[in-house]
């Protein structure tokens, strides 16, 4: 845990310091969801069945902005071989890096999202819902894009590549969290997807460091 610690303390004082990169894939987001109202008009009924669907994916398109760059400051400088070589779990080193990375997109995200979704007339529970499924949500895509950063590491062309790999695997993902507020606004309840959501997170997280730790080990083989 004492490594656990210091990689997470290292990455956030390196997110700091490059609190540009995190302050693109915020702006990029807004920008992303305020085009639609703009392009659409401004008629309730037309936004409110799509502000949700707009949001999820606009926080899907964001998250792989910064994915690329989640292994590959370490990889360039050496510090990736050393945190192989140490005699620590790998999987917990993964954990570290997902954790800090979420922490920079994740939560901003989830918490400009109720004011997007504003943009779109939803009510104020649909807020409370399409937050609390992002926060849900967004750790998957850091999870899942660790793998396909992993899988990329060092190639040209990574960025499409982690792309082409993670969109499809995402797709539950966005499909449980727009559903969520879909059903609120019907008056289903959001119970049921984010209960979803939240079995998918559980088994996400248990699953993929070990994943992303075997394409670490693949990729600089």
């Amino acid at each position: 845990m004492s490594m656990f610690q210091a990689l997470l303390r290292r990455d956030l004082l390196l997110v700091y310091r490059r609190r540009a990169d995190a302050i693109t894939v915020l702006v990029f987001f807004s920008i992303v969801v305020s085009l639609f109202p703009l392009g659409v008009g401004a008629d309730p009924t037309l936004l409110r069945p799509i502000g949700a669907g707009v949001v999820w994916v606009a926080a899907l398109l964001s998250s792989l902005l910064s994915l690329q760059r989640l292994f590959a400051a370490d990889h360039a400088d050496g510090t990736l071989e050393q945190i192989l070589l140490s005699p620590q779990p790998l999987p917990l080193a993964v954990l570290a890096k997902v954790l800090a990375h979420w922490i920079a997109t994740g939560i901003p995200l989830a918490l400009v999202a109720p004011l997007l979704g504003m943009q779109f007339g939803l009510t104020g529970d649909a807020l409370l819902v399409l937050t609390g499924g992002v926060l849900l949500g967004t750790p998957i895509l850091s999870l899942v894009g660790a793998v396909g950063a992993a899988l990329t590491l060092g190639l040209r062309g990574g960025n499409l590549l982690v792309a082409l790999l993670i969109l499809p695997l995402n797709i539950p993902v966005l499909i449980l969290g727009a559903g969520a507020v879909d059903a609120t606004q019907s008056g289903l309840g959001a119970e049921a997807h984010l209960s979803l959501l939240a079995a998918l997170l559980i088994a996400t997280l248990l699953g993929t460091p070990f994943a992303v730790a075997a394409a670490l080990r693949i990729s600089l083989d």
